[in-house]
């Protein structure tokens, strides 16, 4: 199993992200980073999970507010941001980063979360919250959606997968950007390309998109679709926060919607003018919102 780790100096200086450093051993060996802000002892404990290509680097808008009402971590999933990376694409599975999760949660031995999650944060966090639901006090679902084997993908989402396959280099930057309204920097992209100095470091980024289960392929569904039967009888409070420019997960919102027991007695809310990336394009409205569903709730 070839492994490596992305020189933490690739890190260094990035705008806006002047946080610690933090990790824990999960899986096999593998170190998983992460940042605490805020309050250990606070009574909320906010959980945020990044997805393809992306790294903890997106909720950077976010965690300042969050953090004023209780304690914001935020993991980067084994194969991205400054967390160990597996050099064989074929090392990836679901069954890695849902086990790896579980590993993070239960060593950090998180309570009371509110979860937030978006693109593969929401596909491995809502599978984990549907079966370890003692730990969760929340759920904000955004741009996201728990598909099994029977999932219908959108055609954007065939294309954006077609890509990552046929492409000799994965360019990071230009993905995050093309699914965002915002102009980022030049320091913002450099600052999604600094976990991977080459391509072998790229392998979860390249795996993660044709992971997704769907007619036609994919991995985990068996154990997304036991989370969907677990979120049908959900209890405790959900929030589907989705933007409302993007073409792949859109579609996605009112069934998610529908599917979580409890998500119809929040308010029917689209972040507007947001695309894929949302937390880059509204970071700072969608934490207000994350407050006020923590007050109402």
């Amino acid at each position: 199993m070839g492994r490596t780790h992305t020189p933490e100096e690739r890190f260094e200086g990035l705008p806006d992200w002047d946080y610690d450093l933090h990790g824990v051993t999960v899986g096999d060996d593998l170190q998983m980073a992460y940042v605490d802000e805020g309050d250990e002892d606070a009574e909320e404990t906010f959980l945020c999970l990044h997805g393809e290509p992306t790294w903890g680097y997106l909720y950077r808008k976010m965690i300042p507010t969050l953090a004023e009402r209780g304690r914001v971590v935020v993991p980067d999933f084994v194969g991205f941001g400054r967390s160990e990376k597996l050099t064989d694409r074929e090392e990836y599975s679901f069954a890695l980063h849902y086990e790896t999760l579980a590993d993070f949660v239960e060593t950090l031995d998180l309570q009371n979360v509110t979860l937030v999650c978006q693109d593969w944060g929401g596909i491995i966090g809502l599978t984990y919250a549907a079966h370890q639901p003692d730990r969760f006090a929340r759920l904000v679902a955004m741009n996201t959606f728990v598909p099994t084997y029977e999932t219908e993908m959108a055609e954007e989402w065939h294309d954006f997968r077609n890509f990552v396959e046929r492409v000799e280099e994965l360019p990071i930057g230009m993905l995050v950007q093309n699914a965002t309204a915002t102009e980022l920097t030049d320091e913002e992209l450099a600052a999604y390309e600094a976990p991977y100095p080459n391509e072998a470091s790229k392998a979860g980024a390249y795996a993660w998109p044709d992971m997704v289960p769907r007619t036609d392929g994919g991995d985990g569904g068996e154990m997304t679709e036991k989370a969907r039967e677990e979120l049908k009888s959900w209890e405790k409070p959900a929030f589907v926060l989705f933007a409302d420019s993007d073409p792949i997960t859109r579609p996605a919102r009112d069934p998610l919607r529908g599917l979580i027991a409890t998500a119809d007695e929040q308010p029917d809310v689209w972040v507007e003018g947001a695309m894929h990336f949302l937390q880059e394009d509204a970071g700072e409205d969608i934490a207000e919102e994350i407050l006020a569903f923590v007050d109402r709730t």
